[in-house]
């Protein structure tokens, strides 16, 4: 299967990489992680959820016929519906796989934004799956994508939001709101004490039971 990160940073391909490696077997389907190059730096506005769309699709229709699966790994899941118009192989996208995720493992979830300005976005969408009411809150980290590399800054404020959203808000479980954060996902968990999702694992493993299945779209 194909992991494509929409934004142009190596640093969170490699993230999401490191976070397929328990997903990897022998005898298994093959995971690649790769970069949309044409992608901004980091998908922080509407505008560059949608400015994506277009190159996004050329990617995948270029190399539609040598995988079996297909995962948008950013957390707008930008260009989903439009990428499954293009094939009838499984496309999944993070930000729905793993919230769908949440759901099977608490009552209700919590999500860690980036920033402050994507929690509108996240919202929308939160409410177009219907799934609002099992929405605790969310809470932002008050970083960009391109800072999530700095590890000791990144994980005190993941420590700090999700807190926030256990003990202030109810929540008892918490989605990470971007492929960025992957690397931190066991260690917030052990902190936590609840579960935390980490959403392109949880599309992944949504893509590799599709593909095990034969399950496609109609």
């Amino acid at each position: 299967m194909l992991v494509i990160n929409p934004n142009s940073s190596t640093a969170v391909t490699a993230a999401m990489n490191e976070a397929c490696e328990p997903l990897r077997f022998a005898g298994g389907p093959a995971i690649e992680c790769v970069t949309l190059e044409e992608g901004p730096p980091g998908i922080e506005t509407q505008q560059h959820v949608d400015g994506v769309v277009a190159p996004l699709l050329r990617f995948v229709e270029a190399r539609e016929a040598r995988y079996g699966a297909f995962v948008v790994a950013c957390f707008s899941d930008p260009g989903l519906h439009s990428v499954r118009e293009l094939t009838k192989k499984p496309v999944l996208g993070i930000a729905e796989c793993g919230i769908l995720t949440a759901l099977t493992l608490g009552q209700q979830f919590g999500v860690i934004a980036i920033l402050r300005k994507s929690i509108p976005r996240h919202l929308r969408y939160i409410a177009a799956l219907g799934v609002s009411d099992r929405l605790a809150a969310e809470v932002p980290l008050g970083l960009g994508v391109t800072e999530l590399a700095d590890a000791n800054r990144t994980f005190g404020r993941l420590r700090e939001a999700g807190e926030k959203l256990r003990d202030e808000h109810g929540a008892d479980v918490v989605v990470m709101g971007c492929a960025g954060m992957a690397a931190y996902r066991k260690a917030l968990q052990d902190a936590l004490h609840i579960p935390v999702v980490e959403p392109t694992q949880a599309a992944v493993s949504m893509a590799m039971g599709r593909m095990r299945l034969g399950w496609h779209a109609g």
